[in-house]
Formats: C-alpha cells, structure tokens, sequence
C-alpha cells in the first residue's frame, strides 16, 4: 500500500506564506494550485488546500506533499511557509498557529483530543474577546473544558446556533470545506524609515503619508477597499501583521488614516525599534458596485468634495500640489 492511501482522512492544508510575502502571494498561490485545483486563498498571508485529488497523482500522502510545497516555495521564491496539516480546516488552521514558524505540522485524527485538550477556547477559529470572556466567566476556559460541557449548556450560554457550533468544534469537527476563489485584489506601499524609529509620532506620520497615496490610487482607479492590513517590520527583521474590516468600502484617505491608527495604538509598542510599515488595501472593488452610509454631516461631504479637488490638481500639476502637510516627501 501506497504512502497516499495509508491516512486518508489527513487531505487539507493549512498555508501561511509569512508576513515578508506580500509581493511574491499571487505566484505562491499559483505554486499551490500546481498541486490542487481547490485552493482557497485567505488575506493577507495564508491560504487552504485541499488535496485529496493529487495524493495519487504524486503518490504521497498530505504532510508529504506539505513538505514538498514548503521546499518548492523556499526553493523558487525564498518563503519558508508554515504549514498545517489535518482532515478539515479548523484542525489545520489550529496546527499552522501552534507550530513553530516554518515547520510542516500535522494533526492526525487520533491526536485530535490530546491536542485540543490544554488550548485555551479563543484559540478555537471563530471565537472572538466577548465569546472568550463569557465562556471563562462559566469556567469554560479551556477547549477541553468546553468539550466536556453538555449541548444545552453552551446553547443556553451562547445561543441555539452559536453553542452548537462550538460544541463540534471543541471536539475537532468542522464541516466547513475549503473553497476555491480567486485572490482577491489588493494595492499596497511601504514606508522604509532612514534609521530604526522609536518615535510613536514619526511612524503616525508615515502611516499618513501611505493611507494618502493608497487613498489617491484607489480613487484615480475607481476602486474601494473593504478591510486594511498593517505590518510593521522591526531591526530584528521580525515583524508583526494586524487586518481590520472597514466599517464600509472606502477609498477616503482620513478613513484609512483612521483605521491604520487604530491598528498601530493597538499593537502598544513602547521601545520598539521599528525597521518600516505598510500598509496593504485589500479586497478593492469597483467604486459604482460599492455600498456608502449616507451621511447628513455637511463637513463629512466638504471633507470628500475637498478630497476630490485635490486630487484633480494632483493629477494636473503632480503630487507635490495637494496634500496633507504632515507627509513625508516619498513613500
């Protein structure tokens, strides 16, 4: 008997590029659809696989090919991926996150339990700060812990649906599959800083300048983005990643300024010597498809009838014409 026919409830994969692959995502993606045609791509940095399809085709069993995407990835793109491996994706996403970085982890079905028994319940995809706390308020602090409670409990905690759900998902079930799509579109620019910056307000003002020109870019394009992604790299060449979803879809530069504040005051860096920051727009869609609040605010509609004249002479007279007055000169 094969290697591919020995385990066949291990088939999804759980890929996590690194925070240093922005660039180089659309050609990892296409790396993995060589293997499988059934290949989910999950912004900013990670993507599902399922390869039930290709463990005859190349005669090896799922960490096996794990394996061998993370030699081809590192071998023609220099991306050491994270890789978990499981029999559906929650299972897999879980692996990804626990393992060292770099590594092929794989949870088999008998190692299920044990390795979900010690994980706290907001390791458990799905289950936000809010979730977190209630459960702990109950003793649920565990997935263990979570396992062991009755159906009826966690529904009269949580809620019919909700406490259900949970219920098979501390027990490792997840009947979710993984589904293809295509990458979805996403403009993104960085600032390198001169030397390792430790001034809050010098990272806010290339923070700035960066919001500004994604925001003059998707408004030339006709674009608008759904959710905004911030990494911030460090002089220890780590660096650290936060997405957030936008209230609505929006190319309005103090919008995305805002939004990038808010995910720079939440990382809480002190002391920390940061090497650069980027910020990525992620899921753009046309501007005409898009959704807007109305909004009765005159300075709201001043603010964007301002946005919109500055634009005009920035694209006459080039960028230097308008703009905000705390930009640096060049992202």
């Amino acid at each position: 008997m094969s290697e591919a026919t020995e385990r066949p409830g291990l088939h999804v994969l759980y890929v996590r590029f690194g925070e240093h692959a922005e660039e180089d995502r659309p050609e990892l993606l296409g790396l993995l659809s060589g293997f499988t045609p059934v290949v989910q791509a999950l912004p900013p940095d990670a993507a599902l696989a399922d390869v039930r399809g290709a463990l005859r085709y190349f005669d090896r069993d799922a960490p096996g090919l794990a394996r061998l995407v993370r030699i081809r990835a590192l071998a023609l793109y220099g991306t050491d991926c994270t890789i978990g491996v499981a029999a559906n994706p929650l299972l897999a996403r879980m692996a990804a996150h626990c393992g060292p970085p770099g590594t092929v982890r794989v949870i088999r079905p008998e190692e299920t339990a044990a390795f979900l028994a010690g994980k706290p319940v907001a390791a458990l995809h799905g289950v936000g700060p809010a979730t977190a706390r209630t459960l702990c308020a109950y003793g649920l602090d565990t997935v263990g812990r979570l396992a062991g409670a009755s159906p009826a409990t966690l529904q009269r905690v949580l809620g019919a649906t909700a406490g259900r759900r949970l219920y098979e998902r501390a027990r490792g079930i997840d009947p979710t599959t993984v589904v293809p799509r295509a990458p979805t579109p996403s403009a993104g620019s960085e600032y390198r800083f001169d030397r390792d910056e430790l001034d809050p307000d010098q990272r806010r003002r290339a923070l700035l300048t960066l919001a500004d020109e994604l925001g003059f870019r998707m408004r030339t394009d006709g674009q608008v983005a759904r959710a905004l992604t911030l990494t911030v790299r460090y002089a220890d060449r780590s660096a650290t990643t936060r997405h957030r979803t936008l209230a609505e879809p929006t190319a309005h530069t103090p919008a995305l300024t805002a939004t990038a504040y808010a995910l720079h005051d939440a990382l809480g860096l002190q002391r920390a010597r940061v090497r650069a920051v980027s910020l990525r727009a992620e899921e753009l869609t046309p501007a005409e498809l898009a959704t807007c609040q109305l909004s009765f605010d005159p300075r709201a509609e001043k603010a964007r009838r301002a946005e919109a004249a500055a634009d005009r002479a920035r694209l006459r007279f080039g960028a230097a014409a308008a703009h905000p007055a705390s930009l640096f000169d060049a992202a």
